[in-house]
């Protein structure tokens, strides 16, 4: 008898039950990875926040130079006094996020604007690399 629970043990049926509730298992899974997430994640109102922060708008600053006067040379500074830069004009400009570098860049005129300053991008720092 315990031959032939043996046999019945190692029979082809079995295995294939054992197979069988393998692929079952493995198709939930794959079920369940297919799932639409971004559907359930547009639901949440979590996402929707996270969304929003797109429309706050934030202060950029543009950098073009510094100078280094002494406290007596800025008290004794009146209308039309020049304060040089340590930067000359065809240095790049410095984009600025709460004093950390996000970018650099060349001042140019805004075209069909009077007078109007803008940037043109040469260099965009690396998101990671601030993260650090």
């Amino acid at each position: 008898m315990t031959d032939e629970n043996d046999k019945n043990q190692d029979s082809p049926e079995k295995a294939e039950d054992i197979i069988l509730g393998a692929d079952d298992e493995d198709e939930q899974q794959q079920e369940q990875a297919e799932a639409p997430i971004l559907e359930r994640r547009e639901a949440s109102t979590s996402n929707g926040l996270k969304r929003a922060i797109f429309e706050v708008p934030i202060e950029v600053v543009v950098s073009v130079g510094k100078a280094r006067p002494l406290i007596g040379d800025l008290l004794t500074m009146g209308r039309n006094h020049l304060l040089p830069l340590d930067s000359r004009l065809e240095d790049p400009v410095e984009l600025l996020v709460k004093d950390r570098v996000i970018a650099k860049g060349e001042l140019t005129q805004i075209p069909d604007s009077e007078g109007q300053l803008g940037i043109r991008l040469t260099e965009v720092i690396n998101i990671t690399s601030l993260a650090k």
